[in-house]
């Protein structure tokens, strides 16, 4: 998945038997409208099972690679050894470039400029790739690195005699798109032979790359091909698929002078004789414990010291296939995964010879884990996990799953296959549910708005002004100011528990508190090196006293391809406060943290959410409805930060934060976050067999302002026993 504007989250599956049908085979791409909550098929013509992606410098999205084609139960295609299926009409994905350009639901959606490109006879890659890496360079270029030819489970032999080819299997080079020239073998696809698909990739201020793979990491510097050797992953846990580690860079922030850190977290120490080979692992994975070790790194240290890794606060549990959102209040959000085991999916295992013996069916992993954490960077260490009050799902998300920011601050969160083809009956079945998370500054009663927003930013240059309106905060305004940040936050391409190009950029500001009470901020724009945010789309947000506005779509840098732009470094005027200054918004207080940097974090309980209706999303082309319906937990149970309830002031989708200020007040009134699902109909029973009497046609909370729709009683809420109105 990736967000293509404010209006469009974009979905991409294997190719597979799904029941939506497009043009007369199963669908397995679609695009989803964040504000009529309606999804469309879209055709694609190659196969894009475990393709990598990447934004561009205008808006737009590519993905790179995938699978050859296939047909029912993964078959290898019926024409030319995978060139094109006639059952599921794919073709050949594996040196695919695909392009699409976000549209609006303005636009007409079946019109071919919003439509994916997608004709390998024009436009493809020189070699063939499957789970390969994709990273932005400074200039807008993307970094291809290293995949599979085609499949299987890790990326080698046994024994491991051909640790660069694989015998035609493994993919050891790395290319550009646009292209730089002929693909070129990057050694560090052969000593990590095996444990090297989606190697982790962070490009760094200085142009160089940090990679990480099997349990080696180095610089890489993209134009000499010289590798830098840093230490390796302490206690030999992997990260990368399939031990799938939670990883992410945290905020770069005028605090830490842009200076990226990464953190791994998760993942697995399984001992090199359990990975097995192409074919399955050789252990059965399902019973090994994921892994609970956190460590960060900072590659390109200021001070001049040796890049070390150190070991950071250990994760609540132990999770493989845990994925980190980068969230607008400077903490990370992990999502998903499971306590044991590693990705991917099999019919047998060297222990186990027998399908009819798996315990998990096809899954190589367990115990999904359903409770999310909140991992705080800028607490001291010992408490920067908690998931304290925060409410749990009972929808299994291991191999196959993808989060992902929205742009009014929530994480959609979807997926779930560790099957073959598509398998509504096994334990961990493919998933067509979709879930919207609420983290705890949906607990505000306040939602920030501003007004102002340029439609570009540049690299250095003039500063611009964003209006805060006095509804927007609540108190004291010098407060309010102070503990006040602009930040970038890209959600990235969400694919197997990661998110390629997801990155936090706070913009250096200063502030005027003006005799209405309103705030003006000076914001400064991306400092003057397009290594530290690339070049393409983000979204902004205002975040006060840890509250997130809603995000506006911004392009940084001139929308091409090439050297960007650079004037010197923004110069800010001081800031001015105002005593007499007083917000006139319900109550978002301040502040528990006097970190501004990242603004706070905001760990208290989560008000549970009764799931009206299982929820149907990806590939489907129908209705969208969010039935919703909510109670408050005794204020004892909540943590000491849950310090307020939201109620959004602007549109919840986009445009309470809109470039004239405007809002229409659709956003969800929720009393705090949750789980929440999103229905979509749906004519197969197999999917929707425990809701064939849902109402109909669906009715969505945001159409019924004031109201918590339930589904099975439209009039008027849920009585559960103990008469509590849920």
């Amino acid at each position: 998945m990736f967000l293509g504007n404010e209006e469009k989250v974009y979905i991409l599956d294997k190719t597979e038997g799904n029941a939506a049908q497009i043009n007369g085979h199963p669908a397995w791409g679609a695009a989803w409208d964040v504000n009529t909550h309606t999804a469309q098929t879209m055709q694609i013509m190659t196969n894009t099972f475990c393709a990598s992606g990447m934004h561009l410098p205008n808006g737009s999205y590519a993905t790179f690679g995938g699978n050859s084609a296939i047909g029912p139960l993964g078959s290898t295609g019926s024409v030319g050894s995978g060139a094109y299926d006639a059952t599921y009409q794919d073709y050949d994905g594996r040196k695919a470039i695909r392009i699409l350009n976000p549209c609006t639901s303005a636009n007409d959606m079946s019109s071919a400029q919003c439509q994916w490109f997608d004709n390998v006879a024009v436009l493809s890659m020189q070699k063939q790739r499957w789970y390969s890496a994709a990273e932005a360079l400074g200039d807008g270029t993307i970094a291809l690195i290293g995949g599979f030819v085609s499949g299987g489970y890790i990326n080698r032999n046994t024994p491991n005699t051909d640790p660069a080819l694989e015998g035609g299997a493994a993919e050891p080079t790395y290319e550009f798109y646009p292209s730089r020239g002929a693909a070129t073998v990057m050694n560090f696809m052969i000593t990590t032979s095996g444990l090297n698909s989606y190697a982790h990739t962070y490009l760094m201020p200085s142009g160089n790359m940090l990679i990480q793979a099997n349990i080696s990491t180095i610089l890489w510097n993209p134009d000499t091909n010289v590798e830098t050797p840093l230490p390796d992953m302490p206690g030999g846990v992997a990260r990368v698929y399939p031990a799938s580690g939670a990883v992410a860079m945290l905020p770069l922030t005028p605090a830490n002078n842009y200076t990226p850190t990464v953190i791994f977290c998760g993942g697995t120490d399984m001992p090199d004789e359990y990975w097995g080979n192409y074919t399955y692992p050789n252990y059965n994975t399902w019973t090994y414990p994921a892994s609970t070790d956190c460590q960060r790194i900072t590659p390109e240290p200021t001070d001049g010291s040796s890049p070390v890794y150190v070991k950071d606060d250990g994760m609540l549990e132990g999770r493989t296939m845990g994925q980190f959102i980068i969230l607008p209040d400077g903490t990370l959000l992990v999502v998903n995964g499971g306590t044991n085991g590693t990705a991917g999916y099999a019919q047998a295992t060297g222990q186990t010879a027998l399908f009819g013996l798996m315990p998990y069916g096809e899954s190589l992993a367990s115990g999904p884990v359903g409770t999310p954490a909140i991992y705080n960077p800028n607490m001291p260490a010992g408490s920067r996990w908690s998931n304290a009050g925060l409410s749990n799902t009972n929808i299994a998300r291991l191999y196959h799953s993808s989060a992902l920011l929205m742009p009014d601050a929530s994480v959609m969160i979807a997926g779930s296959n560790p099957n073959i083809d598509v398998n509504l009956t096994t334990i961990f079945p493919t998933t067509y549910t979709a879930e919207i998370f609420y983290p705890p500054y949906f607990s505000a009663s306040t939602r920030p708005t501003f007004s102002g927003a340029p439609q570009t930013l540049s690299y250095g240059g003039s500063s611009f002004d964003l209006s805060v309106p006095s509804t927007a905060y609540s108190g004291s305004g010098n407060a309010a100011a102070a503990n006040t940040t602009v930040v970038l936050l890209r959600g990235g391409f969400t694919t197997h528990a990661m998110n390629m190009g997801q990155r936090y950029l706070q913009l250096n500001s200063t502030y005027t508190v003006n005799s209405n009470n309103s705030i003006t901020l000076h914001v400064a724009q991306v400092p003057p090196n397009p290594n530290i945010f690339t070049p393409g789309p983000a979204l902004m947000f205002v975040v006060i006293n840890g509250i997130p506005s809603n995000g506006t779509m911004v392009i940084v840098g001139n929308g091409q391809v090439g050297p960007q732009p650079t004037q010197a470094a923004t110069v800010l005027p001081a800031s001015a406060q105002n005593p007499s200054a007083s917000g006139s918004g319900s109550g978002s207080g301040s502040s528990s943290s006097s970190n501004s940097a990242s603004g706070s974090s905001h760990t208290g309980a989560i008000v549970g959410a009764v799931i009206g209706a299982i929820a149907v999303i990806g590939i489907l082309g129908a209705l969208f409805g969010i039935f919703v319906a909510r109670r408050r937990r005794a204020a004892s149970r909540q943590h000491p930060a849950a310090a307020y309830a939201m109620r959004a002031t602007g549109d919840g989708y986009g445009g309470g934060a809109s470039r004239g200020g405007a809002t229409n007040d659709r956003a969800r009134h929720s009393d705090s976050s949750a789980f929440v699902p999103l229905q979509q109909d749906n004519s197969s029973n197999a999917w929707n067999a425990s809701n064939t009497n849902l109402h109909s046609p669906y009715q969505d909370t945001y159409m019924r302002e004031g109201a918590d729709y339930d589904p099975y009683n439209p009039d008027g809420g849920v009585q559960h026993n103990s008469g509590q109105r849920l």
